[in-house]
């Protein structure tokens, strides 16, 4: 039987505080090194997939920048987030979806995705991951998912790991490899993640 996704994560924002979740991050930095790495003009058009209440779009405000998107599954995870922005929440372009049934209407100069990609374990969710932000991404996008040597499991859920060149090879058919790092995330209940985070470049030949 197919997993309800979206009930899933609505009953964990509905239940659990952001110091009760593994993925909560005071300040994205790795996130933020990658899209500042692109030479973005504060105009250029950003979305956070998967972004759900964390704080890299408070940070992207924070640095000015005008044309922020951030795309959930859970509509609860969105509703927290726009009640910590206060009036800022009116800057930013709100979307409830299931990344596998989001269909663009604009494009984007960056797509962010941190730890959305490896809850996608089927072939055919990978693939139209893939074609949607083949349609949607003009400029950039950049990765993290849990490394080989990361949890297998993330919220109950089983999960993908990937390496440097699965990752590479998964996205080659349409974007180019920038760069990958790997990254300890310490959660708040001081466990340690290791996450691969990399960034591409969408060929449009």
């Amino acid at each position: 039987m197919e997993l309800d996704r979206k009930k899933h994560w609505e009953t964990v924002y509905e239940t659990k505080s952001p110091l009760q979740v593994s993925w909560t991050q005071e300040i994205p930095i790795t996130s933020l090194q990658f899209i500042q790495s692109f030479g973005l003009k504060k105009s250029a058009k950003i979305i956070d997939i998967g972004g759900g209440d964390s704080k890299l779009v408070d940070c992207l405000l924070d640095e000015g920048f005008e044309n922020i998107t951030v795309l959930d599954i859970s509509a609860k995870s969105l509703e927290k987030a726009k009640q910590r922005l206060g009036e800022k929440a009116n800057k930013v372009n709100w979307i409830v979806s299931d990344i596998t049934e989001f269909e663009p209407k604009m494009t984007y100069d960056v797509w962010h995705d941190r730890a959305t990609f490896h809850f996608l374990t089927r072939a055919e969710q990978i693939t139209k991951y893939i074609d949607t932000a083949k349609k949607s991404v003009n400029g950039f996008l950049t990765i993290g998912t849990f490394s080989k040597v990361g949890p297998e499991k993330c919220s109950g859920l089983e999960i993908k790991q990937y390496d440097e060149k699965e990752l590479t090879f998964e996205l080659n058919n349409g974007f180019e490899k920038i760069k990958c790092v790997t990254e300890d995330h310490l959660t708040p209940f001081d466990t340690t993640q290791n996450f691969l985070f990399c960034s591409f470049k969408r060929q449009l030949n």
